[in-house]
């Protein structure tokens, strides 16, 4: 098994890389890939229950996006200035990414909007990051101050503009956090996650504010020297009941989505039983790591030399997963946030 990066790298036309999300959800195309064997098969997003059975459990990331790109300008010299919100650090303090970083520091002051939302520098870290404290200088609530003035975060590939906000969206989304969606469950409609329950298969929730952690890109020669910036999870009662149910009865466990598998694998375990856990994660999977807790994965194509590949190598084979990433490509799949599906069984 490989530990340098090159070897997770795979041609891609440009072409491929999805521009808008397909209607309806679920008419995306699906790629089933056999773990063990290899063996692909094409099918429709829709054909997905097809390969789910009565007593497994479907594991979904219930996390929300937040319009957290935020445009503004410094206080003294009205230089334009973009910020990406990552995640709450204490009241009224976030770790964000700023643009441009060489000329924002400590105690730089941010305006946005008309003056009713002003941030100021309080720490500088690495790689664009800074803790910004947010003074809210209007009558409403934070969360609806940022709706107004946020924009959704699309990643820098998408160049065209989103006309549907709540396409970049699960249709299930509800905890309020996120800096990017949790693309795999982009596909999912209500009348065919309500058809998977009727087949017997139960649902359960967890919850990863997908920030930097997920995204940020790899530098290093070797994987094993790259560290992964740390993200929130959460795992209700409710999900550890079922788990818990689920293994005794031999059944399987499916992740919709790397971030559910991040969120799974970083639960505490003892003598075989799932507890309830929640935290912050800065898991690393890659090929290598023995899986504790997934049977099989919902996901989408991820980026050339991304730690999500990287992720899908170590439950399928480096090898196997590049064969099909290239089989993929071979067949004009659509790729990343708003393209099509794979899954690993």
């Amino acid at each position: 098994m490989s530990r340098l990066l090159k070897d997770y790298d795979y041609n891609l036309p440009e072409e491929l890389i999805a521009q808008t999300p397909v209607y309806p959800r679920d008419t995306s195309r699906l790629l089933v890939v056999n773990k063990t064997t290899g063996e692909t098969n094409h099918k429709s997003f829709s054909n997905v229950i097809d390969y789910l059975n009565k007593g497994d459990l479907l594991v979904i990331n219930d996390t929300k996006v937040i319009p957290a790109r935020l445009y503004g300008r410094k206080k003294e010299s009205g230089g334009k200035v973009e910020v990406l919100l990552l995640s709450p650090v204490k009241d009224n303090v976030w770790e964000a990414l700023v643009r441009p970083a060489r000329r924002l520091k400590t105690g730089a002051v941010i305006e946005f909007g008309e003056g009713e939302l002003i941030a100021t520098i309080t720490e500088e870290h690495p790689e664009g990051r800074r803790y910004l404290h947010f003074d809210n200088q209007s009558n409403i609530d934070f969360d609806s101050l940022i709706d107004n003035i946020g924009e959704m975060p699309l990643p820098p590939y998408i160049k065209e503009r989103l006309e549907d906000a709540n396409r970049y969206q699960t249709v299930y989304a509800k905890e309020r956090g996120s800096a990017a969606a949790p693309t795999a469950g982009l596909h999912f409609t209500p009348s065919l996650l309500k058809e998977i329950e009727n087949k017997g298969v139960k649902i359960a929730q967890v919850t990863l504010h997908v920030g930097l952690g997920t995204f940020r890109p790899v530098q290093t020669e070797s994987i094993t020297d790259h560290h992964m910036h740390s993200e929130y999870f959460s795992i209700p009662k409710e999900t550890v009941r079922l788990l818990n149910e689920t293994k005794k009865s031999n059944k399987r466990i499916i992740a919709v989505g790397t971030t559910s598998v991040r969120s799974l694998e970083s639960m505490t375990i003892k003598d075989g039983v799932f507890k309830q856990s929640s935290g912050f994660t800065d898991i690393f999977i890659y090929p290598g790591y023995k899986f504790k807790t997934i049977d099989a994965l919902v996901t989408n194509f991820h980026l050339p030399k991304s730690t999500l590949l990287m992720l899908v190598s170590a439950l399928v084979g480096r090898e196997k997963i590049l064969d099909a990433y290239n089989e993929a490509v071979k067949e004009r799949y659509r790729f990343f946030s708003f393209g099509d599906a794979m899954l690993i069984v």
